[in-house]
């Protein structure tokens, strides 16, 4: 080219290229304006700031231009095909655009643990990202039948979703997508077939362009996806129904992983409700009262456990079970669950403690949990004048205590060895009898190993307990379980601690209260106290010298 801009040659390659016409003397070309002004730049001298390369489309193509000047003032320009690395960065540009759309999506869709709350998401992200609307069908509900939740979104409008009854087959694709199957391509897809159910309140237009592309979940399909675009947008092209394609597997990876998160969370939630602590309360006219606290606050279950196994009627003795698995959190509890529900099954024995201990110890070493357990039973049946009679055995568990009329706190005599460490287990049974308003305390060794105090790593004790209670004659059961974990609450402070049960056997009061003297001792007006003539010189007496010759 001169520089005036006239064309002085071009070779084959141009000459295809400008695709000229004859017209005079000399042939006229199609020059591109971008070529001419980067010519002007070229030859405008040197007060003239362009750039010494330029770049433009002619025809379908992009080209870069080169200059090389001549010293006559010609330019000699290079014209490079750069279509195919301009297309490759475009497509590179799109796939790392699209990668964080979906990584967004997927983010988004995971952060809920709701199925509906998910669902909603998805659809509102295909109408931001590829659609004017989108309609989501989840999986038919109950599965087989015909009632399916429909989901729908559009561009500026609100996200509904309702059940209703769908017959597949009258939307093109979609019996289809419903089974898994790949996605019908959406040029055949006609949108006038599309029926009128399929598309939003307040879609404008009609629909000029659908695309039905499944959502597969883990294994199985997790529903489908419908995208539309009205008349006055382009068309779905090829590589937005992979892109659509790619999404609708993110919404169902995400629903499907939603949907196994919520049954295994009311598995867990079932399994967990055979767990937990019963509700206790009064039994055939005896008081019970029982609470747990893990060795974590933000756990529910653990190695500390209890039970209530009510006889058939009055005459029949009630079953208390207060055990210790080794172990915390749910390894423990695993086995927990495994004891009680043999404790359960052994009811009709529970006349025989050691028996039912014995079978117990023998289940407990066959078994492939290597942990031991320790257990105090008792078995209850009231009596006349509203007396309790209790038969306790304990089996490598601290002794029960017992709360007396008088204020006195007694350690029960019963013993035994721990089960599912030795072939061989023995116990010693003793039997009591509680007067209206003395109460039988159980509880495990998380209550006196709670380490505390005022320098802060000494053990609370079963001394220390003892006389924590003692004077507190005539508490309901329920008031003495309470007193005793907020006893290990206040040792413990924010001391680190084991699991802690208890569970208070209580026989209900008939009448009211009289305090004897100024140490709290109590009795009852219009009845004997069975303890009467007794040493109640001091409320520990009784508590210091059973201690002293049980030790």
């Amino acid at each position: 080219m001169d520089r005036n801009g006239g064309i002085v040659e071009v070779n084959e390659a141009a000459r295809t290229l400008l695709s000229g016409t004859a017209g005079g003397d000399r042939p006229s070309w199609h020059l591109p304006d971008w070529l001419a002004d980067a010519h002007r730049c070229v030859t405008g001298g040197p007060s003239t700031t362009c750039a010494p390369t330029r770049s433009g489309r002619i025809g379908e193509r992009m080209f870069e231009a080169f200059p090389t000047p001549h010293p006559d003032g010609d330019v000699v320009w290079w014209l490079i095909d750069d279509t195919d690395r301009r297309l490759a960065e475009e497509t590179l540009r799109r796939a790392q655009e699209r990668a964080a759309v979906l990584a967004g999506v997927s983010g988004t869709l995971l952060s809920s643990l709701s199925v509906q709350t998910c669902v909603e998401a998805a659809a509102r992200l295909a109408v931001h990202h590829l659609a004017d609307a989108a309609v989501l069908i989840s999986p038919a509900s109950p599965a087989g039948s015909d009632r399916f939740p429909v989901t729908f979104a559009r561009a500026g409008g609100p996200v509904t979703g309702t059940t209703r009854t769908v017959d597949p087959a009258t939307v093109p694709g979609l019996a289809e997508a419903l089974q898994g199957l790949p996605s019908v391509p959406a040029c055949w897809i006609d949108p006038g077939e599309v029926p009128a159910w399929v598309i939003p309140q307040g879609f404008e237009g009609p629909v000029g362009s659908v695309v039905v592309t499944p959502l597969p979940g883990h294994g199985v399909p997790d529903g489908a996806l419908i995208l539309l675009r009205s008349v006055g947008r382009r068309a779905f092209a090829e590589d937005e129904e992979a892109f659509a394609g790619l999404f609708a597997a993110r919404v169902g990876a995400a629903l499907s992983s939603v949907r196994v998160y919520g049954e295994q969370s009311r598995v867990t939630a079932l399994l967990m409700r055979e767990l937990l602590p019963p509700a206790l309360g009064t039994v055939h006219g005896v008081e019970y009262a029982g609470r747990f606290r893990p060795f974590q606050d933000s756990e529910r279950i653990g190695g500390d456990f209890y039970d209530v196994h009510p006889g058939a009627d009055p005459a029949e003795e009630t079953l208390v079970v207060l055990g210790d698995v080794a172990g915390k959190g749910l390894d423990a509890a695993v086995l927990t669950g495994r004891v009680r529900n043999s404790l359960h099954a052994l009811r009709p024995l529970a006349h025989d403690h050691g028996h039912v201990l014995g079978l117990l110890n023998t289940a407990l070493l066959t078994s492939p949990h290597e942990r031991f357990v320790t257990l105090a039973l008792a078995s209850v049946l009231r009596r006349r004048a509203g007396r309790v009679r209790l038969r306790l055995t304990s089996a490598g568990h601290p002794p029960p205590l017992v709360l007396r009329a008088d204020g006195r706190v007694e350690e029960s005599g019963t013993y035994g060895d721990l089960l599912g460490a030795m072939p061989s287990v023995s116990f010693r049974t003793e039997e009591l009898v509680l007067a209206p308003g003395e109460t039988c305390l159980l509880y495990t060794d998380g209550i006196t190993e709670a380490r505390g105090g005022p320098v802060g790593g000494e053990l609370y004790g079963v001394e220390r307990l003892a006389r924590d209670l003692t004077g507190r004659a005539g508490m309901p059961a329920e008031a003495v379980v309470e007193r005793v974990h907020m006893l290990a609450a206040q040792w413990l402070g924010r001391g680190r601690h084991d699991d802690m049960a208890v569970v208070a056997i209580g026989a209900p009061r008939t009448g009211p209260l009289a305090v004897v003297d100024g140490d709290g001792h109590a009795d009852r007006r219009g009845g004997a106290d069975p303890h009467v003539g007794e040493d109640v010189r001091s409320p520990n007496t009784h508590w210091r010298q059973k201690r002293t010759r049980r030790t």
